[in-house]
């Protein structure tokens, strides 16, 4: 019997490890908790939800509701786990978190076919099939080296986050599109620039000054220095009125098509998605709480109906640049039997986790039995956002959870009512017709 290691008993690592043991092979399964903690989980149950107890929306009209309509269709043994332990929780699938750990925790150390080891991995196995799936809060010495294997400068670790915006939500007929100086930069596209007169500018400075931030949690604040390149927009509002200004609001090279002149502040937004639905908030990184944070991004003009499909945050993590390294089937490009899943990849939310999770399963188990690589199709959820971390710009990458902004065009003609339901109803032929081709008895019928 092949044996496989999969490092880490988080959502992605106890997933995949079902999934590979569900296909006959003996899996052992790393996790360093509790003889040594993260500092951010309480337990030592495998699976703990550490930040929320809520998988998102269930409603079939929502992206984690289509991402975890889809986990359940491709029988994922965490999307079973947490309906089984579900709570009240309106259009959300919530769980009692305790019990969700629970059951995950007593299924994985019952399985026959899993060996849960309670130690560190500090080191990519080099002679067996392995799937690294150690979340954002990887140990150093597994961190040394991953980034040893994929070059230091492809491993990410990163304090902030900037804000992204459904690109049709931003109101056109203020914000213009432009390069500075109209040079048109191939490497980076042309941004939407949202200009601002001087008593704009100054209510947002005032606006970012006296929000209240989310406290940092006692493992994050370990080291409090940001980069200089990633500081929160409202401490470096706090150093001076114009900091803003000649910091990431600069107008310089830009003029507004409305005025003919050169606006007091810009804040610009690039493309984050290759359909051009998703843009960010250039240098927007932030540490708001997000009901206040929501408002004060409202405040800058262009945006004063923006929908937003991520808030700025700001907390430790860590995470590989996925588009050089990793296929769309998480398969790591210089080593065949070797694969990624989880938060490490840049896929966010516990669905997305779990659904990373299962591919690699999937596919590593595929390459070991001679079968070919599962790609799945980008008309779905899940195969979107694996496409997405495959293949989005290399120099600007920033992880992504489950949105409808990442998914193809619907057909040309399709109404804006009409958006998400072709969406969704083209995902599920997608999918359907992707398991048919697949051929996997796992995936074809229930297994609990």
């Amino acid at each position: 019997m092949t044996t496989v290691i999969v490092i880490g008993g988080g959502l992605a690592g106890t997933e995949a490890a079902w999934q590979l043991a569900e296909r006959g092979l003996e899996v052992h399964l790393y996790e360093m908790r509790p003889h040594k903690t993260t500092g951010a989980h309480a337990t030592d149950r495998l699976a703990e939800l550490v930040c929320s107890n809520s998988l998102g929306s269930k409603l079939p009209d929502r992206a984690t509701g289509m991402l975890q309509q889809e986990l359940h269709t491709l029988q994922s043994f965490l999307i079973h786990c947490a309906e089984k332990t579900a709570v009240p929780a309106g259009g959300a699938l919530a769980v009692d978190r305790e019990a969700f750990g629970q059951m995950v925790t007593e299924a994985i150390t019952t399985h026959p076919r899993i060996r849960l080891i309670r130690e560190e991995m500090p080191r990519i196995p080099v002679d067996t099939p392995t799937i690294i799936a150690s979340g954002p809060l990887t140990s150093l010495a597994l961190s040394d080296d991953i980034a040893r294997l994929c070059g230091q400068e492809y491993l990410y670790f990163y304090d902030a986050l900037s804000p992204i915006v459904e690109a049709s939500s931003i109101d056109m007929s203020i914000a213009f599109t432009a390069s500075r100086y109209q040079r048109g930069e191939a490497d980076e596209g042309d941004y939407i620039n949202c200009p601002l007169n001087k008593e704009e500018y100054l209510q947002l400075v005032a606006a970012l000054r006296s929000a209240e931030t989310i406290e940092l949690r006692d493992f994050e604040r370990e080291d409090p220095h940001f980069f200089e390149g990633c500081l929160p927009v409202e401490q470096i509002a706090r150093r001076g009125d114009d900091a803003l200004a000649f910091g990431p609001m600069r107008p310089v090279g830009l003029r507004d098509p409305r005025t003919g002149k050169r606006p007091h502040a810009v804040v610009q937004l690039r493309q984050d998605n290759l359909a051009g639905t998703l843009y960010n908030l250039v240098g927007f990184q932030t540490n708001i709480r997000w009901a206040q944070q929501k408002d004060i991004l409202r405040l800058i003009p262009g945006l004063q109906n923006a929908q937003f499909v991520r808030m700025g945050q700001m907390h430790r993590n860590t995470f590989i640049n996925a588009p050089v390294l990793l296929h769309p089937t998480l398969q790591f490009r210089g080593r065949d039997d070797l694969y990624f899943a989880g938060q490490i990849t840049g896929i966010e939310g516990y669905a997305g986790n779990i659904a990373t999770g299962l591919v690699a399963a999937v596919n590593l188990a595929r390459y070991l039995s001679g079968q070919s690589a599962w790609v799945l199709p980008p008309e779905t959820m899940l195969g979107a956002l694996c496409h997405y971390v495959a293949h989005a710009a290399e120099k600007h990458f920033q992880p992504m959870k489950a949105n409808f902004g990442i998914l193809p065009e619907p057909p040309p003609g399709t109404d804006k009512h009409g958006r998400k339901p072709a969406q969704m109803e083209r995902a599920r032929l997608a999918l359907q017709h992707s398991l048919q081709q697949l051929a996997d008895a796992r995936l074809q019928q229930p297994i609990f």
